[in-house]
């Protein structure tokens, strides 16, 4: 075979192996991220159901399985969603929240909810879920709620809009998000997430109330406030109206 007919033939089956390597590139590509958006929310169950067992001295993302012998009805039930929270606090909210470590059954089934009473002008604060989507349903009362949006060019942007009973918002994972009672009368929402442990983080608590607490050095210099001031806001009880451990 003459050497150009060789060249041609050599560059062909070499041009096929580059077109074959870049297909499989990009499949193992898409692959990946499927398979991390897959895996950004709770894993799927193995089994029908994995109460929790809080006694197991086993660690594992989430809790062991109870012996499903000993399984009761009482593991996927929880009451009192109907009664009222006190809201006698510096907000004038309080959280019922109902992740597994209130309702063992919830064990890797991926959802949690919450009851959120509001007084007259209460505030749930600003706060993140770092684990989950929200949906947010007001079942009574006006609320004004949203969230902010990660940083962009035009800055962080507000997306936000008044509630009215029977209306539902979405906040998405991980932004931080509020909601403000614009009544002068209670008002009553029920929040739906996507994991048994959403998370939470809120605002204020976690800057001015963290233990041990963020140098005040570094607090002033980021939200631009005098180390005084710095001082005084650290020395505060800041409200916690919806603790998950």
């Amino acid at each position: 075979m003459p050497v150009t007919k060789k060249l041609a033939s050599f560059h062909l089956a070499f041009s096929k192996r580059e077109q074959m390597a870049s297909w499989i590139i990009l499949i193992v590509a898409l692959l990946t991220l499927s398979s991390s958006r897959a895996l950004a929310s709770d894993p799927s169950p193995l089994q029908d159901f994995c109460v929790a067992d809080f006694d197991s001295n086993v660690f594992v993302n989430g809790f062991p399985c109870k012996d499903p012998t000993n399984v009761t009805p009482d593991d996927f039930y929880i009451s009192g969603l109907d009664k009222v929270a006190n809201t006698d606090n510096d907000l004038g909210a309080n959280i019922t929240l109902v992740n597994v470590n209130r309702l063992p059954g919830l064990n890797t089934l991926g959802v949690a909810m919450s009851r959120i009473d509001y007084a007259p002008f209460g505030l749930n604060p600003p706060h993140s879920h770092p684990h989950s989507s929200e949906i947010l349903h007001v079942a009574e009362g006006t609320l004004y709620a949203g969230f902010v949006r990660s940083n962009t060019e035009k800055g962080n942007i507000l997306i936000a809009r008044k509630l009215s009973t029977g209306d539902a918002f979405v906040f998405p994972q991980g932004l931080m998000h509020f909601q403000f009672n614009l009544g002068d009368t209670n008002a009553v929402a029920f929040a739906a997430f996507g994991s048994q442990s959403p998370g939470l983080i809120t605002i204020a608590n976690a800057l001015f109330g963290s233990k041990p607490p963020i140098p005040d050095y570094i607090l002033s210099q980021a939200v631009q406030l005098s180390k005084t001031t710095v001082d005084w806001l650290q020395q505060q009880e800041w409200v916690d109206i919806a603790r998950e451990y």
